[in-house]
């Protein structure tokens, strides 16, 4: 079969691709191909600004060609580095080809040696692989979060004044407002994601074994420490990792994806509790024209994109989890087993890109049925004992709390009628009797 959406294995690249396109550009082979070109020919243009000889002044047009090679490559272009690789057999070393092949249009054939000069694959699989995933985290992943959070936002204003019963250990607590509970995920999501943004994306260059081996022994007097950093740092816009083996440690990828997980480990809490509420009847769901809730039962509507994207989120987790603790292990100065891994980092930011948007889709459903948040409030009287409580606790009165648990630990309705009745009986002044009438299911929901 020929590999398209309905024979893809992925369901990412399946199923889901129509949704999830906008990653390609940064995890694909493609993109991976791609980023690696873009390293080495800024690493070879930073060769040539720095005064390194035998290299020639680049001219303008020159520059601009080899910038080419990468900001107009090209799916044909991708295809040929492949065709490359067939014979290489390995991966960066068919890159290197590709670009030598091209520079000779651009008269540059006597330096073409400089393509790849002194480096190692992982000086380019390090600096490559970071700053795609940078560049995804920045300009689609963030702004899907910040999306969603302002969709909540959206709802934190619009539910704020309804209040609604609570349920501590899945039973009738204190009251509180819809608006409110929603905020407390706003809230955790931002915190979180201020985390997201000072996080820093590290990029490894030092030849075979981190140490300059090469570039010294053919250019002793080079400061080659100073020169990647900068060119990692400035041109790259990596934070430089000095000293390292052959590759990068990974520490701060480790710590970018414990920072995903605990994103979506908020987002798993949030599905759930939509979901309960759901479920209470607290919200119902728009009906559109044509679909269908169930294969059998045709009344249902089901919290469908609450689940998919605790599903979703749920496999990002467990694989952020694994790169977190697998990618900073590695026997001696290296060993492969990172590379394979590394190859697999899209697929947790594509689980949970598209849990995000199923979030946003089943917000965009969600109806408050106020005639049933109003109904438990109403036949949960019982909530209010804890206020009462306080209050007599406040007035000196002899054990409240005592007091108020006989009352309402009984197998007998709590109604508004018997809490007036029991205010009524009480030992206090009149004043406060009013005061303890006027606290309702309704109006005790704090601040």
């Amino acid at each position: 079969m020929n590999l398209n959406e309905l024979t893809a294995v992925s369901p990412i690249d399946g199923r889901y691709r129509s949704k999830l396109e906008e990653l390609a550009p940064y995890f694909s082979e493609f993109a991976l191909i791609r980023y690696r070109i873009w390293v080495e020919v800024e690493y070879f243009i930073f060769l040539n600004e720095t005064g390194l000889n035998p290299l020639s002044p680049l001219s303008t047009a020159q520059i601009e060609g080899l910038r080419g090679l990468y900001l107009n490559f090209t799916e044909e272009d991708a295809t040929e580095v492949k065709t490359i690789e067939q014979t290489t057999n390995h991966d960066v070393k068919a890159v290197e080809y590709f670009i030598k092949k091209r520079i000779d249009a651009l008269g540059l054939s006597s330096v073409k040696e400089f393509i790849h000069f002194g480096l190692t694959s992982q000086d380019i699989n390090n600096t490559a692989i970071p700053l795609s995933l940078k560049h995804a985290i920045e300009q689609s992943v963030i702004p899907a979060y910040r999306k969603l959070v302002n969709e909540l936002k959206v709802r934190v204003a619009e539910w704020n004044d309804i209040s609604m019963l609570a349920r501590t250990h899945g039973q009738p607590a204190s009251p509180t407002r819809l608006g409110k509970e929603i905020e407390v995920f706003v809230v955790r999501l931002e915190e979180q994601l201020n985390g997201l943004l000072s996080q820093k994306y590290a990029g490894k260059f030092g030849g075979a074994t981190g140490n300059f081996n090469a570039h010294a022994v053919a250019y002793p007097g080079k400061d080659w420490k100073s020169f990647a950093k900068t060119f990692v740092e400035e041109r790259l816009g990596l934070d430089y990792s000095f000293p390292t083996t052959q590759i990068e440690h990974y520490d701060h990828l480790a710590s970018l994806f414990d920072g995903l997980k605990r994103l979506n480990t908020i987002l798993i809490d949030f599905s759930r509790d939509v979901w309960a509420y759901v479920s209470l009847d607290y919200f119902k769901q728009k009906i559109k024209a044509g679909e269908v809730g169930s294969s059998a039962m045709p009344h249902k509507v089901n919290p469908i994109d609450f689940e998919n994207a605790e599903g979703n989120l749920g496999i990002a987790n467990a694989l952020f989890e694994h790169l977190a603790a697998k990618l900073p292990v590695s026997r001696l100065q290296r060993d492969l087993t990172d590379s394979t891994v590394l190859r697999n980092i899209g697929v947790p930011i594509a689980h949970t890109l598209l849990s995000l948007k199923s979030i946003e889709k089943g917000l965009g459903k969600l109806l408050v049925n106020r005639e049933k948040i109003d109904a438990d409030l109403s036949h949960s009287w019982a909530v209010v004992a804890e206020a009462i409580q306080t209050v007599l606790r406040r007035e000196g009165y002899p054990n409240p709390y005592e007091a108020l648990k006989a009352l309402t630990r009984t197998n007998e309705a709590i109604t508004e009628a018997s809490i007036t009745e029991f205010i009524t009986q009480l030992d206090v002044a009149e004043e406060v009797k009013a005061e303890l009438r006027g606290i309702t299911p309704f109006n005790y929901t704090g601040i």
